[in-house]
């Protein structure tokens, strides 16, 4: 096996990277029931500083942002705390740290949130699929569509939201396009059935995250700022229909969002490599690619092939601390335990063993 091209340094924004690995962002459910990160949050990171770029789980930039019970929050002197405790912990490691911001919009139920009110989305659309709740699996419920005032209201959310995480003495932030939430239901037909400028045509799609992405920029650097996108993603019942009307979107958006010259495009991949190929010609600083269920030996395949310059890696680091070390040294890893991923507590989160101790 050989990854050697992982092990070149790389510059990103302002971070300079030891090597091309990085930590994927996944949520794990352990903050506190107000959305700060606890001691626990910050062990678990700063056990895998040697990441060195560590991306979070989604933190959400409002109450109306929220979409699960214990996921943590950006937006209050308490959440602000919290994070500061856990990039100290990935700084002390030689890490750096982008929190990712994510509102999850219609992928919600009133009974995870703090002020327990109805979801927001583009459209008064539900998204038709089962969600944890504390009193179990519940349906996501019709959301209330966001008017012109509310769509500025929550620029302005995540804009405080990106300044509370550089506060909080994170190297930047990750805005969460992808995987069925707000962001991906607004560039999505299925979702979004809007007529005014925020609806209808591949342009009007593309505003909102657009103008996010602009105004997150203008207030912390773009270099601080990167943005995932999963074109095709069929995550929350999003469904962008043919071939042609996703290349047509997400060339649209990509092409604008080049623009910005933000620090880095994370792509969560599923399989279109002519269109990766072609973000990769109009991109102009950083790709990260990831794509499910890669082997160890196939890591690297994107950097090798140029589409990526940056690798990373989900559920082989939630299980493996060290899982840079690992892959180095050819060593054997840890077998995930799927039943903890969302359980809470130390088990299956900071108890997973290292090399030296297992």
């Amino acid at each position: 096996m050989t990854l050697s091209s992982l092990w070149q340094p790389f510059t990103l924004g302002r971070v300079e990277l030891s090597h091309r690995l990085a930590l994927a962002p996944m949520t794990r459910n352990r903050a506190h029931a107000d959305g700060t990160p606890g001691d626990l949050v910050a062990e678990y990171y700063g056990q895998r500083s040697s990441l060195g770029l560590l991306i979070t789980e989604g933190a959400q930039p409002s109450a109306d942002g929220q979409g699960y019970v214990n996921t943590p929050g950006i937006y209050t002197p308490e959440h602000i705390a919290g994070w500061r405790n856990v990039a100290d912990a990935v700084h002390a490691g030689g890490g750096s740290l982008f929190i990712q911001l994510m509102h999850a919009g219609r992928n919600s139920h009133p009974d995870n949130t703090p002020h327990h009110r109805q979801p927001v989305a583009p459209s008064a659309i539900s998204a038709g699929v089962d969600i944890a709740t504390p009193s179990g699996q519940q349906q996501t419920p019709v959301p209330r569509e966001l008017s012109i005032e509310d769509i500025r209201a929550t620029i302005a959310e995540f804009v405080h939201a990106a300044a509370s995480a550089i506060a909080a003495g994170a190297d930047g932030v990750e805005i969460h396009g992808a995987n069925g939430y707000l962001l991906h239901q607004f560039l999505s037909p299925n979702a979004n059935h809007r007529t005014d400028a925020y609806g209808g045509s591949v342009e009007n799609r593309s505003r909102f995250v657009i103008e996010v992405a602009r105004a997150v920029a203008q207030e912390i650097g773009a270099d601080r700022v990167g943005i995932r996108l999963s074109p095709s993603m069929l995550l929350g019942g999003i469904n962008e229909g043919e071939v042609a009307d996703v290349r047509a979107q997400y060339g649209h958006l990509v092409g604008e969002l080049a623009g910005l010259n933000l620090a880095y495009l994370h792509l969560h991949h599923v399989g279109d490599d002519e269109l990766l190929q072609s973000f990769r010609e109009v991109w102009p600083t950083a790709v990260l690619v990831v794509r499910y269920g890669r082997t160890r030996e196939q890591i690297a395949a994107d950097i090798d092939a140029g589409f990526a310059d940056i690798a990373p890696v989900g559920r082989m680091a939630l299980a493996n601390p060290d899982v840079v070390e690992r892959l180095r040294a050819q060593a054997p890893m840890n077998e995930l335990d799927p039943a903890t991923i969302y359980a809470g507590g130390a088990s299956g989160y900071t108890d997973y063993p290292v090399l030296a101790n297992a």
